[in-house]
């Protein structure tokens, strides 16, 4: 049982972690960000965080070092929603 609790909880975690490839590559080609939502990616930022800090709590590495990647990957997201953004705010004041 433990082996098939490992397996499951590795395949949750490339899942949970690769999710985020797509729209970050999708983002920084097109250069824009506007479709995605920057409430849905502050509370997901934020919810990576507390489960990185309840893996820690737990002692559970696993737990926590997924959810660090899920983090970052999620964190670059946001990043890239404010960049693009801002961008494109200095662009419509422009006039371009």
């Amino acid at each position: 049982m433990p082996l098939l609790a490992n397996a499951v909880g590795v395949g949750a975690a490339l899942c949970s972690m690769t999710s985020f490839v797509p729209q970050i590559r999708k983002i920084w080609l097109e250069r824009d960000a506007s479709s995605v939502s920057l409430r849905m990616y502050i509370v997901t930022v934020t919810g990576f965080s507390l489960w990185t800090g309840y893996g820690v709590l737990i002692g559970s590495w696993a737990v926590a070092g997924s959810n660090i990647v899920c983090l970052l990957l999620s964190a670059a997201v946001l990043a890239l929603k404010w960049r693009f953004s801002r961008r494109a705010r200095a662009m419509r004041r422009a006039g371009l």
